[in-house]
């Protein structure tokens, strides 16, 4: 099943199923929607993975996350989506099937999310910009003052 959803910031359940079931990926997931285009963010409880296949679309860590966190596509909800990732965590690297499946009953809006995240990011950038014109404008009319 699809959903459409508005843009914004969302948060479902994932469960994972496969593999030896030692690996686990964070549920709640992080969920975005933008442009028509749903996203989830996958955080295994290893940092070892690195790379996922969902498809025939390969999907690279990103950086500086403590466990190894993908941003996927989610290609339906409420059924199993067969992947595959790839473990550096035996003596060579292995690719190991999956299952994932996005519970859309869980499907909650996240205040939190990105778009509030860019909203901060952008207020505090107006907020230095705003600072900086008034330092200049200041050591601009004490520079006139003493050139007086």
């Amino acid at each position: 099943m699809n959903l459409e959803l508005d843009d914004g910031s969302y948060t479902a359940d994932v469960t994972l199923e496969g593999g030896s079931g030692r690996a686990a990926v964070e549920s709640p997931a992080k969920i975005t929607a933008a442009d028509g285009r749903t996203t989830a963010q996958i955080v295994w409880n290893s940092p070892n993975y690195d790379y996922m296949k969902v498809g025939d679309k390969e999907y690279y860590p990103l950086t500086g996350e403590e466990n190894s966190t993908f941003v996927i596509d989610i290609p339906a909800w409420d059924e199993d989506i067969d992947i595959s990732a790839e473990t550096t965590a035996m003596s060579e690297p292995h690719m190991i099937s999956y299952t994932l499946r996005f519970d859309s009953n869980s499907l909650k809006s996240d205040p939190n999310g990105v778009g509030n995240i860019a909203a901060i990011v952008i207020a505090a950038a107006i907020a230095i910009a705003v600072l900086a014109a008034g330092i200049i404008f200041f050591k601009r009319k004490k520079k006139r003052k003493e050139e007086k």
